[in-house]
């Protein structure tokens, strides 16, 4: 990769912090945009701003044009089998709370669902909800000392009121990419469909859903060097169509009466009002940067400098304790140095240029599984370089003689 001719594509990278240098290690949180991701965005608005579906003229064609041709993109990219098995949401949060609204209705009161610990609370919390409203169960499967699931532990836990695992492909925190194919034969094996938080996977590695057979997968573009405020959510067909609607009004219907509606066909069903498209249009540009650079590349790239980072972190930060020693994992290394508050790290990283990201992380459950109260995360992206991991380190030196 010519990573110089990657850095000029980010525009921000240009950036400086207290007078040094931005180094941004906060893209577990969201990544940073591509010029051409702006630049559809600035062409839609100003060449193609018309409501998608609604219209015959034109704007409208050319807005709805541009909005499928996402859909099929995204299709295409993550081998579902059809563009009604592709539905546009908010991001990777309202996915997963679509999926418990609606898939939730067809549960009954004493039912259970199996999380696990490492879930982010948009994986945790809508599914609390949804055991409010029926007594739902939830049933968490624990980790190990190097921050892997347990596997025996989560078979254990399957019973025949259990209706639906939810589990993320790789833990925000930990890293940690989860053996999300074993986990869904051995769902299936008994009759229970998976979703996936895939949010921290998709922008790292290849995913395809005819080889996980996840039955459903959400993620957002933010996170991959796209927009914010779109989202996917991809469900199977078949359940998807058993499922009520998650929300009412225009583009969902196909007839409204006051004695009645039906509802529109997939994917259609369960995108109620005007979808962002400008945003959507401008996700397939992030889609084609990803894959103008390569995955398997990006994968390359990101690995080389997790290993170096944490290599040189472990080397020269006296006691540092870095969460998360997986085999296989992503690009981020959680960690806290002894007798510094993760917060005060954080502030000071910052002061000289260096973004991370500092507490819970939406993780309160791993936290407490961790016996901390939050910690300090750098997480790299294809932009980043081993010169930006050394003046991380730098850093993150001064900080430590600083504190302790």
């Amino acid at each position: 990769m010519d990573i110089e001719k990657i850095r000029s594509d980010f525009p921000i990278l240009e950036r400086k912090v207290y007078g040094r240098p931005l180094i941004y290690l906060d893209n577990t949180a969201t990544s940073q945009t591509p010029r051409r991701v702006v630049d559809e965005v600035v062409s839609m608005y100003y060449n193609a701003k018309a409501n998608v579906h609604r219209g015959v003229h034109t704007l409208s064609q050319e807005a709805t044009e541009a909005q499928e041709a996402t859909r099929e993109m995204i299709r295409a990219w993550i081998g579902a089998e059809s563009v009604e098995e592709v539905i546009f949401t908010r991001g990777t949060t309202e996915a997963i709370n679509l999926a418990a609204s609606s898939y939730g209705q067809l549960m009954e009161n004493g039912d259970e669902i199996i999380l696990t610990v490492m879930e982010h609370h948009s994986n945790i919390v809508p599914w609390q909800l949804l055991g409010m409203r029926k007594r739902i169960m939830l049933r968490v499967v624990p980790i190990n000392k190097v921050g892997e699931l347990d596997l025996e532990a989560y078979r254990s836990l399957f019973n025949d009121r259990t209706r639906l695992v939810a589990v993320c492909h790789v833990s925000n925190v930990l890293g940690t990419v989860n053996p999300i194919k074993e986990m869904v034969a051995e769902a299936h094996s008994r009759g229970v469909p998976v979703l996936v938080d895939g949010a921290q996977a998709v922008p790292h590695m290849r995913v395809d859903m005819r080889d996980l057979d996840a039955d459903f997968y959400a993620f957002s573009a933010h996170k991959m060097y796209g927009p914010t405020g779109v989202g996917i959510l991809y469900g199977k067909k078949h359940l998807l169509k058993m499922m009520p609607p998650y929300q009412g009004g225009g583009e969902m219907i196909d007839h409204v009466s006051f004695e009645g509606t039906t509802f529109a066909d997939l994917p259609y069903k369960f995108e109620a009002g005007t979808p962002d498209y400008v945003d959507i249009a401008a996700f397939r540009r992030a889609i084609e940067y990803i894959q103008g650079v390569g995955m398997d590349d990006i994968a390359a790239h990101e690995e080389d400098l997790l290993r170096y980072a944490t290599e040189r972190m472990l080397a020269e930060i006296p006691g540092i304790e870095i969460y998360g020693m997986a085999p296989y994992k992503s690009a981020v290394i959680s960690f806290n140095i002894p007798g510094a508050h993760h917060y005060d790290v954080g502030m000071l990283l910052d002061k000289q240029g260096v973004a991370v990201r500092t507490g819970h992380h939406c993780a309160q459950p791993l936290m407490h599984a961790l016996g901390i109260e939050g910690c300090v995360r750098a997480s790299f992206a294809v932009y980043n370089t081993l010169a930006e991991v050394d003046a991380f380190i730098t850093a993150l030196s001064r900080a430590a003689a600083m504190l302790t």
